[in-house]
This record gives C-alpha cells, structure tokens and sequence, in this order.
C-alpha cells in the first residue's frame, strides 16, 4: 500500500511541476505577445476544454463536437501560409501582368481570411485551456513554433530577446518554484541532506527527529538509520531557501559533470590494451548506471520511499525535482529549451536563416537520442527492481 500511495504521489508531484514549467513558458509568451493556441494539463485524450468567448470574453465549456475544432487554429493559420506560397509561386510563374497579379493575390487574400473567421469564430480571443487524461505533465501550444515564422503573434516573429524570455520561461520558474518549496520548509523544518546545507547560523535551531530517519552505510556495507537533523529558520526562511536552491543547482550540474566524464572517459578506456584500465572503464560505466534514475525509479522508488519518511522529505525532494528540471532544461540539447536557444542564437550570429526544415530535422533527432537514452535509463530501472 505504502509503495501505491507513493506512487500516485509520485506521479502528482511530477505532474505539477511540469505544470508549472509550462506555465512559465505561457506566462513569456503571453507578455512578449506570442499567442498560446492551448494550455494543457496532462496529454490527450482530452477529457474537458474551455475557451474564452470573443465577443462576452468569458471562458465557456467546450462541446466534443468542437474538439476537433480547438486545435485547428494552427492548421489554418499553416495553410494560409501555404495558400500565400502557393498564389505568390502561381503569379511569379505566369507572365501576367501587374494588374492581374493584384487581382489573384486578392483573391486568394480574400478566401483565406473567410476559412480563418469561419473556423477560429472561437479563438480569437485567445487559447483553449484543456484538461487530459493521461496524467504525465502538461503542454503550452504556441502560435507558430518554429524560429523562422514570420507571421505576427507568433513565436518565429518574436525577437531574440523574446524568444530568449520565452524559452527560458519554464526554467525560471522551476527555480522560483524549488525556491517557494524550500523557503517554507526552513520556516517548518528544513530536513538536512548535506553536510554542509545552506544556513543562517545566527537565526537557526537544530533538532533531532526520531521519527525521520536516514539510511546510511557502515564500512561493511550495512544499512544504518540514524536520526535525521531538522534545522528551523525564521527571518532567515527565505534566504535559506535560495541559498539551499542555489546549493542542490551546484551540485545537480556536478553530478551531471561527473556523469558524463564517467560516461566518456569509460568508453574510452574500454579500447585500452591494459587489461586494468579497461576493468577501470566498466567499473566507471557501471557508476554511471547506477546513478542515473529515470521515471520508473523516481516514481517507483524515490518517491514511495520520501512519502513513507514524511511532508518534508517529500517536499524536499519535490524541489530537488524541481531544480533538477531546471537544470536539464539549461543544458544546450537541441530537444530542450537550452538547445533550442542556443540553435536560434547560432544561426543569429552567423546571419543565416535557419529554415524550418532544418530546424525541425535537428530538434528530432535530438529527441531520438533522448528518447533511446530514457528508453536505457527505464530498463536500468526495471533491473533494479529483481
């Protein structure tokens, strides 16, 4: 029962964090003037949807004979889009003249405006906020995604700076988030996981929990709990917090060094021709296996085990969470939000276009090697387990 409950603990937690990351990118993009088409918490299948009127500008209910509907805001404005290319190559093929050329744009112009105000009669005002069913995170559906669209409203229109904003969104308020969590808890009673934790010697007491225990190993390689140090701030709550944020952030990117130079350096000294150095690179590979947790092991293991220690404790590894999103999100990995910025900024300061084609190519690649990677982490996990 306690591992169920850890569970479903487990997969609310993570939910509302993701949650709150798009919601960071939502808030970006709505005050740099990029339109969100829809808001989701959780993924499809749908389970209910609001829209915001645009004549009353009041949120109504969604039929599901409009569900189809709700999305279609960005189909239509992609197929304008293409109508556009498409009477632009028309007329530049034809030898016809100025006058001719005027009227067929118009037409064309005239078309595509009715298809939008008959199939975004609803969406004008602004997004659907929708609500899934399958209970792993959320989404913010912007306008036009990609860098290079040019259409106004639209994320490819916005500046640099804008995108810069919007895609870094999420991972502010991840950190704003770790600080709230941990703020609170050195008001209530901040559990200590590090030596040498972040505090404000002059406004803090220490208690022993007997109820709260860690386990920690002897030299043998046994198991030890031992009573878990409770420190109390007042004042100081919030300076604690960030300090303690800033801490776990420094030690996630540490932990995320040390993975990969383990990672590099192993398979590289798996071709040495030393017998040792090659046990030496499995035994480095080995590590890094061990200490990687994907969701199977966050959920299943992590999660279960924090919930059974108490509120705090599964606060404190909430944030961690949170920081830890965060941090990923920063790393220049063309399927994140780092990677994403750091391929629209290269393409700024060569002065090259980047196309969508070629957007889309690196983005998805990308997101198949993280896909195999968490494919790896998963069954490592399930291993765990027998």
């Amino acid at each position: 029962m306690e591992i169920f409950v850890g569970i479903i603990v487990g997969l609310i937690v993570l939910m509302v964090l993701v949650v709150a990351h798009e919601f960071g990118h939502f808030l970006m993009s709505r005050k740099n003037g990029v339109n969100v088409l829809e808001f989701g918490i959780g993924f499809p299948p749908r389970a209910v949807a609001w829209v915001k009127d645009p004549k009353t500008h009041k949120w109504r209910r969604l039929k599901k004979s409009e569900w189809d509907n709700a999305g279609i805001m960005k189909t239509v404005l992609e197929q304008e889009e293409r109508d556009a290319k498409d009477a632009k190559d028309a007329t530049s093929k034809k030898k016809a003249t100025a006058k001719e050329k005027g009227g067929a744009a118009k037409a064309v112009t005239s078309e595509a405006i009715s298809v939008s105000a008959k199939d975004k009669k609803f969406l004008q005002d602004g997004m659907v906020f929708s609500i899934n069913w399958l209970p792993i995170g959320g989404f913010c559906q912007m306008d036009g995604e990609s860098a290079t669209d040019e259409r106004a409203g639209t994320f490819g229109h916005a500046s640099f700076w804008s995108k810069t904003k919007i895609l870094f969104g999420g991972v502010a308020m991840n950190w704003l988030v770790a600080w709230i969590i941990l703020t609170v808890l050195a008001w209530t009673g901040m559990p200590t996981f590090l030596s040498n934790q972040f505090t404000v010697e002059s406004d803090t007491r220490v208690e022993e929990s007997s109820e709260i225990a860690t386990v920690t190993k002897d030299e043998e390689g046994n198991e030890v709990r031992t009573p878990q140090k409770i420190k109390y701030s007042t004042w100081s709550a919030p300076i604690v917090g960030a300090g303690v944020t800033l801490q776990m952030t420094g030690e996630t990117f540490k932990g995320v060094g040390e993975l990969v130079w383990n990672l590099v350096s192993g398979v590289g000294r798996l071709f040495s021709f030393d017998s040792n150095v090659r046990e030496s690179g499995q035994e480095a590979i080995s590590a890094v296996g061990d200490s990687v947790s994907g969701p199977v092991g966050i959920i299943g293991v992590l999660f279960p085990s924090f919930t059974s220690a108490g509120p705090a404790n599964l606060a404190f590894l909430a944030a961690v969470i949170s920081i830890s999103l965060a941090c990923m999100n920063v790393l220049p990995i063309p399927a994140l939000d780092g990677g994403r910025w750091l391929l629209i900024a290269i393409y700024k300061l060569r002065r090259k276009r980047l196309t969508k084609e070629t957007e889309q190519k690196i983005v998805a690649r990308a997101m198949y090697a993280l896909l195999a990677l968490m494919a790896i982490v998963t069954i490592l996990d399930i291993t765990r387990f027998f």
